[in-house]
C-alpha cells in the first residue's frame, strides 16, 4: 500500500482527491445556484484545496518539485479563479466566469486522474527503463482528456452562456 498512497500524506491526498473527483463531477451536471449546489461546490473547493496543498508533500516521484507539482500551482490557480466571481459578484457574465474556471478545474482534476492512474504502469514494469513510457502515458492521458473536455465546451459553450446570463 505504501507504493500507492505514500503514507498518511498521500493516503489523505488519494481520500480527498476521490472527494473531489465526485463533488466535482456533481456540480457541473447538477442544477445551479441552488443550495444544495452551493453546498456541494463548497465541499469540492475545499477538497481541492487539500488537494493542492497536500500535493506539495508528496515528493515520491522526482525526489523535488515536479511536473505534477506545476500543474498543483495551476489547479490551484484555476480554484481561485473560478471562485473570484462569486466572491465579488460584479460585472459582466460573472457567473459564467465562474462556471467557466469551476469547469476546468474539475477537468483538470480528471487529466491529474488518469495522469496517476496511467503514470502508475511503469513503475510496476520497472522505472528505470520506463521514463519514456511514463513521459508518453502522462501526456497521452492528459491530451485525450483535454480533447474531450474542449469538445464538450464547445458543444455547449453558447448554452451555458445564455442560461448564466
Amino acid at each position: 500500500m505504501e507504493n500507492i498512497v505514500s503514507g498518511n500524506i498521500g493516503l489523505i491526498h488519494l481520500l480527498v482527491s476521490i472527494v473531489a473527483m465526485i463533488t466535482g463531477i456533481v456540480v457541473l451536471i447538477s442544477k445551479k445556484g441552488t443550495k444544495r449546489h452551493k453546498q456541494i461546490g463548497y465541499i469540492y473547493v475545499t477538497s481541492m484545496l487539500l488537494v493542492n496543498f497536500t500535493a506539495f508533500m508528496i515528493y515520491r516521484l522526482f525526489g523535488g518539485f515536479g511536473i505534477f507539482h506545476f500543474f498543483a500551482i495551476v489547479s490551484f490557480l484555476t480554484l481561485l479563479a473560478g471562485m473570484y466571481p462569486m466572491l465579488r459578484r460584479k460585472g459582466r457574465n460573472y457567473i459564467f466566469r465562474h462556471f467557466n474556471y469551476m469547469y476546468w478545474s474539475v477537468v483538470g482534476l480528471y487529466c491529474a486522474f488518469c495522469a496517476e492512474v496511467l503514470t502508475r504502469i511503469p513503475f510496476y514494469l520497472s522505472i528505470k527503463t520506463s521514463w519514456k513510457l511514463f513521459s508518453t502515458l502522462t501526456v497521452l492521458s492528459i491530451f485525450i482528456v483535454m480533447v474531450i473536455a474542449i469538445v464538450i465546451f464547445k458543444k455547449y459553450k453558447i448554452k451555458w452562456q445564455t442560461e448564466f446570463e
